[in-house]
């Protein structure tokens, strides 16, 4: 299948956008209809071209049988609009009670109801960077983004335009995650209520996370892109739930680096492989002028078996003039230095318990809404010592930070740059510095195993 490419949103107005979530039946698997819970019916939802410091609203209308709350991942924002997991918007006309779940041992005034209708304000006070939004539903986020509530935002600025990086139809977002299917093309999660409105949680054989045996890229398996050559930028994102992917180009080629997940790196990193967890991104580019035309380029997945190896294929089609380049320096950053930080706090991600009352817990503690685990002061920076016993990709809302060690040695190739979400790997320590800057308020850390995050492995934290 050709390599779909999700449409640009347009302006409703100067700064303001609309998107509705809303039910539709699209093509997924040749010759079968599949229902997906889409922003404007589609997987993934539009593609917001922003720019820096031009302030966005969007209005997202919600026509779904079921609550959401939009988060912006990588988003400098307001706690207001930063999509918490209680603050949600019910479609027009619909009641909604809080069903029984991993996180219902709290007070439920503090969950927050939108009819219909919420604005989510976006400064864009930063970098420009790869961002993507998503459903962040207390305890049903990693069903709802399974039924496709996800999609890109671009945050362009005057720095990433004077680069002569590959630009246009050569800077390609790709979203990478994993689905799995019914033999009547609907997707198959599973969920212990399908309704996602009376019981929350999954069967206990999938506690460690749901992945599936088709991978998808914008939405298509296994697509084909025709491409000249000459060099492209592949934004590369997971949105899996749960899979981790480790890339590669077959038969043999570079990826280099050019940005993390909150911008540009200060260098260009080269990798013939990357590890990519649930919801990092890392920004390439391929020179496939390096490729005869005629050759068929596989981008592989060699952490996976069977099906799940492969993840798409480029076509080299034809010779065409290239006036792209990758500079030997891309930005400034400052050096990410332990001395300055203020406090060292640690953060423990752990499955605690055992059978029925087991639960994915941040210091021994399933999350509670609104009770902090940390209270950073604005300005200042903090080292994170974040420890594991699986793989738990670490997702920081607001704060970006720079990996300074992983195993007690220095951070891998994959680390460098700003990051807001990090893979932790089995019984492994990895030190962050973390940079509070933007707003005073309620935010939150969690684990991106989608799964994870559904069974409380989420702490807040509080900037003041």
């Amino acid at each position: 299948m050709p390599l779909p490419i999700p449409p640009t949103a347009r302006p409703a107005a100067p700064g303001r956008y609309e998107v509705t979530q809303r039910v539709a039946s699209v093509e997924i698997v040749p010759g079968t209809r599949t229902e997906v819970w889409g922003f404007d019916g589609i997987f993934p939802g539009p593609t917001f071209d922003l720019r820096r410091g031009e302030r966005t609203t969007v209005r997202v209308r919600n026509e779904l049988p079921v609550p959401t709350s939009t988060h912006l991942h990588g988003g400098v924002n307001p706690p207001e609009s930063d999509g918490y997991p209680t603050d949600l918007v019910v479609a027009a006309g619909r009641g909604f009670r809080p069903p029984p779940g991993e996180h219902m041992d709290h007070d439920t005034v503090k969950w927050t109801f939108h009819s219909g209708v919420r604005d989510y304000v976006y400064p864009l006070d930063q970098p420009a960077a790869t961002l993507w939004y998503h459903d962040h539903r207390m305890d049903f986020t990693a069903p709802q983004v399974w039924r496709g509530l996800a999609g890109f935002v671009l945050v362009r600025d005057d720095e990433d335009d004077a680069l002569p990086l590959p630009k246009g139809e050569r800077d390609l977002p790709l979203m990478i995650c994993d689905r799995a299917f019914e033999e009547d093309g609907s997707f198959r999660y599973p969920s212990k209520d399908r309704s996602l409105l009376v019981r929350a949680g999954i069967d206990d054989d999938y506690m460690e996370g749901v992945e599936g045996d088709v991978i998808l890229v914008n939405g298509a398996p296994w697509p084909v892109h025709e491409v000249a050559a000459v060099r492209y930028r592949l934004r590369l994102l997971n949105a899996s739930n749960a899979r981790r992917y480790q890339l590669e180009l077959t038969p043999g080629g570079t990826f280099v680096q050019v940005g993390s997940d909150a911008g540009l790196l200060a260098a260009p990193v080269r990798h013939q492989r990357i590890v990519i967890a649930p919801g990092e991104r890392f920004d390439m580019v391929v020179d496939f002028s390096a490729y005869a035309v005629g050759t068929e380029v596989t981008m592989v997945n060699t952490l996976g078996e069977g099906a799940a190896r492969d993840v798409m294929r480029f076509r080299v089609t034809r010779k065409e003039k290239d006036d792209s380049a990758v500079p030997a320096r891309l930005s400034r950053l400052e050096p990410a230095e332990r001395a300055g930080a203020v406090a060292t706090r640690v953060f423990d991600f752990r499955r605690t318990g055992h059978g029925s009352g087991a639960a994915w817990t941040v210091n021994g503690r399933r999350y509670r809404p609104g009770v902090p685990l940390a209270r950073p002061r604005m300005g200042t920076t903090e080292v994170w010592r974040f420890t594991s016993d699986f793989h738990h990709p670490v997702h920081v809302h607001l704060a970006h930070f720079r990996v300074l060690s992983r195993g007690g040695k220095a951070p891998a190739a994959t680390d460098a740059g700003w990051k807001d979400t990090v893979d932790v790997r089995p019984y492994e320590v990895v030190e962050v510095l973390v940079r509070f800057t933007g707003y005073r308020g309620l935010y939150m850390m969690h684990c991106h195993n989608l799964e994870h995050e559904d069974m409380a492995m989420m702490a807040d934290f509080e900037i003041v």
